[in-house]
């Protein structure tokens, strides 16, 4: 059975226990990495993570772009959104489609 993970700073992840997923909140990008790696290995089929960490793990989250499992998917922090989830989704829909079909300015 696969299972769903949430990386981030405690005030920005614990709510997400009230639903059933696996909670790991980190204080460091250090912490952050080996946690992504960890859960990665032990059937975690998708992990969301801060913004804030997300962009201080891009390397490792690289790893598992062109994996099946697991997704790794950016999320907002207790501080809102900073646009980064939204840029990784516009780069990830411009390498599926070939173009920006989403964001395309007129």
């Amino acid at each position: 059975m696969y299972k769903i993970g949430v990386i981030g700073d405690s005030a920005s992840v614990l709510g997400f226990m009230a639903i059933g997923f696996g909670v790991f909140p980190v204080e460091s990008a250090e912490e952050a990495r080996k946690t992504i790696v960890r859960l990665a290995n032990d059937n975690y089929a998708i992990l969301y993570i801060t913004e804030n960490f997300a962009m201080e793990c891009e390397e490792t989250i690289a790893r598992y772009k062109d994996t099946p499992l697991p997704a790794v998917i950016t999320i907002p922090g207790k501080d809102g959104a900073k646009g980064y989830g939204l840029a990784n989704i516009k780069r990830s829909v411009e390498r599926a489609i070939g173009a920006d079909i989403l964001f395309k300015e007129e």
